[in-house]
């Protein structure tokens, strides 16, 4: 990148424009009603946060745990230190990772901990953690992974990652070891064929430019390449092929009205649905620049998450997304909001996107086998969305894609019963597709607990072969993995 370009986007960052750089502290003293803080919805239920730190070394297990399994669940979500309900939103909140290891059929400890940024350092009066920071917001929520041998706790839009231990303390707000000039993303996708991680990253105070990043399998950025775009769009996830990256651009940007609205004390998520801005699917070459993306229109609508992509011979792109017609009309996320399983066949030839619904039925957080990323895939699992909405995980349910035939698999944990994300390990090195295990959290909202459940994919329909009891609720939070030893 060049000096120019990296002066004016620290120029830009250090402005005030976009979320990361709002003065919280001014928005709040300008906010406080004469009665006090209402309730807010984000931080009540299964949102409620966490008030202290554990470290749990017996765990009651229903059922048997896989002898093969050896590593660590790690989710994280936001969990406020010092929880305020004006101006908060759920995407803004201080990030708590939450990781349970597991070795030789053995839960061998749950643990919780608070991502350091400032602010919770402050709270918890210890000193900062090291390392540089972005702007004036270090906070990262939004999903913890493995890169490079190491974990990092990621976010989008602005901060750092965090590199965590093998036991989830901070060790340092960490650019890939200053290596990554920009912000990064909550959604890097490895291609296990090449060991390379690639992500497509956009910056609140940056509205201008989006970038294709790629780190090494030793975990150092070894590509970054500005890409320009209007308005400011949200790109929360991509998908890639063997020969394609693919951008999502799409009508959640920033908004100046709700910038201004949140500088005067208003909700501090700033993105908005966007009639006015173009909604397009961008073909990347993997070695190629921005000059040579092929932009194809595709009819306005909205997508958190992307299962997977692959070419086919002649030369289209087949990307499995879960998408919403619209969202973020207003600044919370809409109960209402829709999110069907679609096969997009994007045509570089007439730029041009075919959309079929795969399934109609509201669901999130599509996962698949990883080791089909990139490449021609058969099965994608989802979490079912029940009334209400994604973030009030009133879904029972899981369900089990063949993207070949068509059919559909249910897994019911019950009422009651609701599950966040899951997960997929394959068996062994050996297994066939989707050939493995499942893992996720569920929250019992009877007794307010929450199980590590792992089933067999084997079996989908059936008990999970092991239930991990958690004794207290975890909260309801966004995204994790399972790291292997």
């Amino acid at each position: 990148m060049s000096t120019n370009l990296r002066t004016a986007r620290a120029a830009a960052r250090d402005s005030g424009n976009g979320y990361v750089d709002i003065d919280v502290e001014r928005a709040r003293s300008m906010t406080a009603l004469a009665d006090g803080p209402k309730p807010h919805p984000f931080l009540e239920g299964v949102h409620a946060p966490m008030t202290e730190e554990l470290t749990l070394t017996t765990l009651d297990v229903v059922g048997t745990i896989p002898a093969t399994l050896d590593g660590r669940y790690l989710r994280i979500g936001p969990n406020p230190i010092t929880p305020d309900p004006v101006g908060y939103h759920m995407f803004m909140g201080d990030g708590m990772v939450h990781g349970l290891a597991l070795k030789n059929g053995q839960a061998l400890w749950y643990r919780n901990r608070w991502i350091r940024s400032t602010a919770v350092s402050e709270a918890l009066n210890e000193a900062p953690a090291p390392g540089p920071r972005k702007g004036r917001s270090d906070t990262v929520n939004t999903n913890v992974v493995a890169i490079g041998g190491r974990t990092w706790a990621l976010v989008e839009a602005g901060a750092n990652p965090v590199e965590l231990t093998d036991t989830l303390e901070t060790v340092a707000h960490n650019a890939f070891d200053g290596t990554l000039d920009g912000s990064f993303t909550a959604h890097p996708h490895r291609d296990h064929l090449t060991g390379e991680h690639h992500a497509i990253a956009y910056e609140g105070a940056v509205p201008n430019e989006v970038r294709y990043v790629v780190i090494s399998a030793e975990g150092a950025v070894t590509r970054e390449l500005s890409i320009p775009v209007e308005h400011g769009p949200a790109i929360h996830d991509c998908s890639f092929t063997q020969s394609q990256v693919l951008i999502y651009d799409l009508p959640v940007t920033l908004s100046p009205a709700a910038i201004r609205a949140a500088m005067a004390g208003g909700e501090r998520f700033v993105y908005r649905w966007n009639p006015e801005h173009r909604a397009r699917v961008g073909l990347l070459p993997r070695a190629g620049g921005a000059d040579d993306i092929v932009w194809c229109d595709v009819e306005p609508c909205y997508i958190f998450h992307a299962a997977n992509a692959y070419d086919l011979p002649d030369g289209r792109v087949v990307a499995h997304v879960v998408a919403y017609d619209d969202y973020f009309i207003d600044s919370q996320p809409d109960p209402d909001a829709t999110g069907r399983l679609e096969r997009w066949t994007i045509d570089p030839a007439t730029c041009s996107v075919e959309r079929i619904v795969v399934d109609a039925c509201s669901q999130e957080f599509p996962t698949t086998d990883e080791r089909r990323n990139g490449l021609a895939n058969r099965y994608a699992f989802t979490m079912e969305v029940g009334p209400g909405g994604i973030e009030n995980y009133r879904g029972t349910r899981l369900y089990r894609h063949d993207l070949e035939t068509g059919g559909k698999q249910a897994h019911d944990f019950g009422a009651d019963r609701h599950p966040g994300e899951f997960v997929f390990t394959p068996r062994d090195v050996d297994a066939a597709e989707g050939d493995g295990w499942l893992m996720g959290l569920v929250v019992n909202r009877a007794d307010e607990t929450t199980d590590l459940a792992i089933i067999d994919t084997a079996d989908f329909t059936g008990p999970p072969v092991a239930q991990i009891r958690i004794p207290h609720r975890v909260p309801a939070g966004f995204h994790g993995n399972w790291i292997a030893s």
